[in-house]
């Protein structure tokens, strides 16, 4: 049977996550819907890469099987079903074997954090007001280059085979709008793993915790010794890779 690829973008802040959950909307079942709406049968859909309640999607996918003729034509009457702030940005047709999940190679994510009040900016990005040193961030930033287990940078009970992660990418960056954005790629990620890297990096660059301190976070690989507190909204999914 034929398999396709959508790709999508999205603002997180109404849904509770990708992921189909029982009684909350959430991405996947927007699709869903609107697939079915548009070809009157129903669809079963594999995600690419799962993001948590509040954050957004420049870039994510899904894979699923069907015997129907769907073409680009087919784009405009989809994304007229779905909300405002989902879209779907193409469909094609891939590999029979091909799976938008195990087949990426990685993905990439921004974090963004905005200094002065910004009433255009508050649901996506963090309004975080304090004196951050853009070196001291770097310098944390490229640590994490150097290690490959990441068990204190994962929420409690990710049910996960292992916790080791290769990061290619990981820096902080001023936009053009003079936001400090994190920028961070790897081959895959733990539950809640970039909202802890952000939090914690913070730390350093306010001052609050030494290079040598935030190192023996990592080392410890203790979940309780991260900072998870980074709320959802300044994250994106930015780029799903594959080969």
């Amino acid at each position: 049977m034929p398999r396709y690829f959508l790709e999508l973008s999205y603002k997180g802040t109404a849904y509770h996550g990708f992921q189909i959950q029982e009684n909350a909307p959430t991405i996947q079942l927007h699709i869903e819907k609107a697939l079915s709406t548009l070809f009157k049968q129903s669809f079963e859909l594999t995600g690419s890469s799962r993001t948590d309640a509040g954050v957004h999607a420049l870039q994510n996918f899904f894979h699923f099987d069907t015997e129907l003729a769907i073409t680009t034509k087919h784009l405009y009457n989809l994304n007229a079903i779905l909300p405002n702030d989902i879209a779907v940005k193409s469909i094609q047709t891939v590999a029979d074997t091909a799976h938008c999940r195990f087949d990426a190679l990685a993905r990439s994510y921004h974090y963004y954090i905005y200094q002065q009040k910004q009433p255009f900016l508050n649901d996506r990005a963090w309004f975080y007001p304090y004196t951050l040193d853009l070196s001291l961030l770097n310098q944390a930033a490229a640590l994490l280059k150097q290690h490959t287990d990441f068990t204190s940078f994962a929420k409690r009970h990710s049910q996960v085979f292992t916790h080791n992660c290769n990061i290619h990418i990981s820096e902080w960056i001023i936009t053009a709008d003079q936001q400090y954005m994190y920028h961070v790629q790897a081959n895959r990620f733990l539950r809640g793993m970039v909202r802890a890297l952000v939090g914690t990096m913070l730390k350093v660059g306010r001052g609050q915790l030494s290079l040598d301190a935030f190192e023996q976070i990592i080392i410890a690989k203790d979940c309780t010794k991260a900072d998870f507190s980074t709320p959802p909204h300044g994250l994106f999914l930015a780029k799903v890779i594959f080969p």
